[in-house]
Parts: C-alpha cells; sequence; structure tokens
C-alpha cells in the first residue's frame, strides 16, 4: 500500500477532473457495453481492463491505492488529454469516440 504522499495531488486533482464518471456512472456503462445478446459478461467482468481498473481506482481511498494505480491513473490522464483539449468543454464528437473515452471513465459532453 502506499502513503498518500506517492500519489502526489497534481496527479490526483488531474484524474479526477478527466474522470468526470462517478464509479456508478462507469460501471453502468461497462456494463453496457459489454451486453451482447450472447455473451453478456459478469458485472464484475464488464467493460475493458482498462474500464475496470478506473471503476476500482474510484472504488478506493486515496490512501490504498497502489502503484499499479497510480500508473492506470497517469495513463488515463494522459489518453484522454490526448484526445481532449485542455479546457475539456463538453464536446459530441463521434459515436466511437465518445464510447472509447467514456471507457476510460471520460464523458466529453459532461461539463467539467
Amino acid at each position: 500500500m502506499l502513503a498518500e504522499s506517492h500519489v502526489d495531488d497534481e496527479l490526483w486533482d488531474e484524474f479526477h477532473r478527466v474522470v468526470n464518471m462517478s464509479s456508478r456512472e462507469l460501471s453502468d456503462w461497462l456494463r453496457t457495453r459489454s451486453a451482447e445478446p450472447e455473451t453478456e459478461a459478469l458485472p464484475d467482468q464488464a467493460g475493458t481492463p482498462t474500464g475496470q481498473q478506473v471503476l476500482g481506482i474510484l472504488r478506493k481511498r486515496r490512501t490504498d491505492l497502489d502503484a499499479k494505480d497510480v500508473r492506470v491513473m497517469r495513463s488515463v490522464v494522459d489518453r484522454v488529454l490526448a484526445e481532449r483539449r485542455d479546457d475539456l468543454e463538453p464536446t459530441p464528437g463521434q459515436a466511437n469516440w465518445r464510447r472509447r473515452l467514456m471507457s476510460l471513465g471520460h464523458d466529453p459532453l459532461k461539463a467539467p
């Protein structure tokens, strides 16, 4: 377990700025995305591996984050910002783009 000081304030704040979906919203989205008529995933296995990792991070206290969580947080921040402007203003974009970002916990239609 990492001490809180290992998750620096900048990363913590930036992660929670770009991940603008609640754990419930993300969980619902991951289950919806994985629902197929013949092969629906179990709820706790639904969605992408990164989406599941983000969901796990959202459900943890800051002091309970480990080194893997910190790597995922950095990766998600980098990926979202690479696809968005820094201001994160609501933008509809194309459906596949929105779905991809939502699988990371970022809804581009939501205000920051």
